[in-house]
């Protein structure tokens, strides 16, 4: 069994509900534009916005475009207008309004970074802005959890590929067999992540019960009360593990 001594974390959608603050957020946006009358429902304008958003991102992470330049692509495709670069980023900073008014942290975060202080050290690893998650942390309270908060934008290198791991890693000054990551991207995180030689823990919310291991080299859990028993820790979580 592996000594895990450090857990480096994912932020979006693993440790922040990023799917409900966005679709939560882009609702009350597009309503307060006046906007959600020109689809046919709103559950089409938010799936219009998410393969925008989808798209574009993708774009960022292969380093095609930059930071912000992903964010102005969004609301251009997403509107089908030619916009300046100010006018999008002005559209862009009304609807980050109404996304961070419904940010919040899974109820089972806490809990286990309670259970972990004393066992694990910890550190970020997100495929976003230093900028955007170093606040979105503070926001929700848990940045002082973190030794060390590592992005793709300031990295000049995003998930999947080994270096990112590893510059996670050399930030905590440990070897990858010595450090567990926590994602919810089957591929970017789970395989990732084990192919740079961490221990890949995929946090699969949606899914079925937990398995040890799968042919990726991801252990996958469907919370993270389960993450303890994992990584075989000596707390008082108190959480049933689904591990057989």
């Amino acid at each position: 069994m592996r000594n895990i001594r450090a857990v480096v974390w994912d932020v979006d959608d693993t440790l922040f509900d990023y799917t409900t603050a966005d679709r939560e957020g882009m609702r009350a946006h597009l309503a307060a534009e006046g906007l959600l009358a020109g689809y046919g429902s709103a559950e089409e304008a938010l799936s219009r916005w998410r393969e925008a958003t989808d798209q574009q991102w993708a774009r960022f992470a292969a380093g095609e475009i930059g930071f912000q330049a992903q964010r102005r692509d969004r609301v251009r495709v997403f509107l089908g207008a030619e916009l300046t670069d100010d006018e999008a980023d002005t559209w862009f900073q009304r609807y980050v309004g109404h996304y961070e008014a419904a940010w919040s942290l899974f109820p089972d975060v806490v809990p286990v970074l309670d259970a972990l202080a004393a066992s694990h050290r910890h550190a970020v690893l997100s495929n976003s802005s230093l900028h955007v998650q170093d606040r979105k942390l503070r926001v929700l309270g848990v940045h002082d959890r973190f030794e060390a908060i590592l992005c793709a934008a300031e990295l000049g290198v995003s998930k999947p590929e080994a270096a990112a791991f590893l510059a996670a890693c050399e930030s905590l000054d440990l070897p990858p067999h010595e450090v567990a990551y926590v994602g919810d991207h089957p591929e970017i995180d789970g395989r990732g992540a084990a192919d740079a030689g961490l221990l890949s823990v995929w946090i699969d919310r949606h899914g079925g019960g937990a398995v040890v291991e799968d042919p990726a080299g991801r252990h996958r859990i469907a919370s993270l009360a389960e993450l303890p028993a994992l990584l075989g820790a000596d707390t008082r979580f108190g959480a049933p593990s689904t591990f057989g």
